[in-house]
């Protein structure tokens, strides 16, 4: 019905081309929840509170039946045109529709009033989720196939939203993201290596040799340890050379150390599992203890950024790839 509708009005503009009526955006909003922390979600206590976001849905020029999506989550710094719009731009070209939004902003808040507080991600994953569900019930799209994808916060976000303890106690049911991308995410969280920690979903991390917010040997210990316990996580990963955390971000010309930044760098990876969370400690399982994961954030905070456009578009490209990959028919 819709593009019977579509190329009406495109008749009547005497020629217009269906893709281009196809291409408007279309502001949406969806219902999502605040919650006080992990613990919070994990035992499905109810929300502290209710929130309204304000979306907007893109569609690719090509005409379709239904398009394959993917929820773009921001960084720290919320929503912008030139980092998270440049990309679902991007996105688009290759066929995928998009929504975007800003957690921050529907809270009247922003991300750097947020961070380290422990509702902060807990916020981004609600709206994720939420953000699937609307999404989900769009008949341009196809349910099947929606992706997320996000950049440092929201990089956290998109590994956050693969696992199965998370997802089933904010989502129940089946519905599930179909692929996730994490675009130079800091890993401060993981899973219990157990069968059945990630929803099955693929995770593509894409990494920067120099960020000195995740040092790739942190996630390679990470993975290191899910595989000697017999439950290897779903995740692959690229680490691009000379990149520093928020290539993507074209407002970052010149390198700087910003001090004033959370960083976990420094932490063991808190892991969700069927009991209280543990640490990951040289490849084992601690008792998580607040006071020294507090202690170890305090004691290194900071890192680097610094845009890169060459790496920037091979990085979109290899999360292209792997998203028509995993979302094919």
């Amino acid at each position: 019905m819709y593009q019977v509708l579509c190329v009406l009005m495109a008749t009547i503009a005497y020629g217009t081309a269906v893709g281009r009526c196809q291409q408007a955006g279309t502001t949406v909003t969806f219902q999502s929840a605040t919650y006080g922390d992990f613990r919070q979600i994990l035992t499905r206590e109810a929300a502290t509170g209710t929130v309204t976001v304000r979306a907007n849905l893109e569609f690719p020029e090509e005409a379709r039946d239904q398009h394959p999506a993917v929820v773009v989550v921001h960084t720290l710094g919320g929503y912008r045109d030139a980092n998270e719009g440049y990309v679902a731009a991007e996105l688009r070209k290759s066929g995928f529709a998009t929504l975007t939004y800003d957690s921050f902003a529907a809270r009247g808040t922003t991300g750097a009033a947020m961070q380290g507080l422990p509702g902060y991600f807990p916020a981004g994953v609600a709206d994720a989720y939420a953000a699937l569900r609307q999404l989900a019930s769009e008949p341009r799209i196809d349910a099947d196939r929606i992706a997320i994808l996000g950049f440092s916060f929201g990089a956290e976000v998109a590994h956050l939203t693969a696992f199965e303890r998370i997802r089933s106690a904010l989502n129940p049911g089946q519905s599930r993201f179909a692929a996730h991308v994490a675009f130079y995410p800091a890993l401060s969280y993981g899973a219990i290596a157990e069968s059945g920690a990630y929803t099955g979903s693929p995770v593509l991390m894409l990494l920067g040799e120099k960020d000195d917010n995740l040092p790739v040997a942190k996630v390679e210990s990470y993975l290191g340890y899910a595989r000697a316990a017999g439950n290897p996580a779903p995740i692959e990963t690229v680490t691009y050379p000379g990149a520093y955390h928020a290539w993507t971000a074209s407002n970052l010309v010149t390198l700087r150390f910003y001090p004033e930044l959370v960083s976990t760098k420094k932490c063991p990876v808190i892991l969700f599992g069927p009991n209280r969370p543990m640490l990951l400690v040289d490849g084992q399982t601690k008792p998580f203890d607040p006071a020294t994961f507090g202690a170890c954030m305090g004691e290194s905070p900071g890192y680097s950024m610094a845009f890169d456009a060459a790496v920037r578009a091979q990085s979109i490209a290899d999360a292209v790839r792997f998203l028509q990959r995993n979302l094919q028919r």
